[in-house]
């Protein structure tokens, strides 16, 4: 059997438009990835007046997306490179963002808590975060040992000021949540 496709396991569309996103916002995908699978999706929601920044540490994977950028004509996504796993790491401004995404990245970061806390700045009042990760068991996805309980991540987004919102599934393998900054 192949293994899932990306769309397959996280469906970018739906899970932006649980978050909320809508023409003219501001959006960030921290920790984006190479192929930029939801910096894409929300630079089309967001339209021309709107803005998507792709964040990421690896310089390589900033590259990729500007390479898509150029090959698709995207004209309002920028990359930042920046360390999200310390505070004012990513060259935006104290609420910056109406929505910040923090999809696959718990698993990976040594810093969960300020991993967290560094997205929330950016937030404005009244924004989301949109945490989603692994759910701990499953075939598919990261060693299961370096995934974080769904609780555990909520935790982490009560913590770093937010209110939680709203839980929902993205899709078989992962959970989410859905904070608001107060």
């Amino acid at each position: 059997m192949a293994s899932p496709s990306a769309s397959e396991l996280l469906n970018p569309v739906n899970l932006l438009q649980e978050a909320g996103i809508r023409a003219g916002m501001s959006v960030a995908d921290f920790g984006c990835g190479t192929l930029g699978h939801f910096v894409f999706a929300a630079a089309k929601l967001v339209g021309p007046e709107g803005k998507v920044y792709a964040v990421d540490i690896l310089k390589s994977v900033l590259a990729g997306v500007e390479s898509r950028m150029k090959l698709e004509g995207v004209t309002n996504i920028s990359t930042i490179w920046g360390d999200i796993e310390r505070l004012n790491g990513v060259k935006l401004a104290d609420g910056a963002l109406d929505i910040a995404l923090l999809v696959n990245n718990m698993f990976l970061a040594k810093d969960k808590g300020m991993l967290v806390k560094e997205t929330a700045r950016t937030v404005k009042s009244g924004g989301r975060l949109v945490l989603v990760d692994w759910k701990p068991a499953g075939a598919v996805g990261p060693d299961p040992a370096s995934r974080v309980e769904a609780e555990v991540s909520k935790k982490f987004g009560l913590d770093a000021g937010l209110t939680l919102e709203k839980e929902f599934v993205p899709g078989p393998y992962h959970y989410g949540y859905i904070f608001v900054k107060p």
